[in-house]
């Protein structure tokens, strides 16, 4: 599974607007679920919530990855935000959050849930993808970087 697969341009939202953690999950699950036509939004906030409670997805510098498992979901999905001018995100760091990649997953997907984590930890370590990418202006744009990244990754 590759990251550009889940992380399509229907599921991404650059110039993201929110200001805290909350806006910003209610903006990608908004996101999320305009692209699918669905309306779980509530069961899907709550599936992320319940993860952020237990201890922040701000991981990195500029960088969240909250996640949820929920029945609302059939399959793994990845939904991305940029943020041009940062996210109070109480991440660990006490930073801004500039690249939220929300995972969504069904409740019996653990191995992909994981491998997407992996795969975006080692595109992380490249400082230079995550530049790239928040200087991206369109989703078809930011969806190019990740190919491109994820690319030279495997290659």
């Amino acid at each position: 599974m590759f990251l550009n697969d889940i992380y399509r341009p229907e599921f991404i939202k650059v110039g993201l607007e929110a200001e805290d953690k909350e806006e910003a999950f209610e903006e990608l699950v908004d996101q999320f679920c305009h692209a699918v036509k669905t309306n779980a939004r509530k069961e899907i906030l709550t599936a992320i919530r319940e993860r952020e409670s237990k201890m922040s997805t701000g991981i990195r510098q500029g960088i969240a990855i909250p996640h949820g498992k929920t029945p609302a979901v059939d399959r793994l999905y990845g939904v991305l935000g940029v943020s041009k001018t940062g996210v109070d995100y109480d991440a660990l760091d006490g930073k801004p959050v500039y690249l939220l990649f929300l995972i969504l997953a069904p409740e019996k997907d653990a191995e992909k849930h994981l491998k997407v984590l992996k795969r975006l930890a080692e595109l992380l370590d490249n400082p230079q993808f995550y530049t790239d990418l928040v200087a991206q202006n369109t989703p078809q744009d930011a969806c190019g970087i990740i190919k491109k990244y994820e690319d030279i990754l495997i290659h």
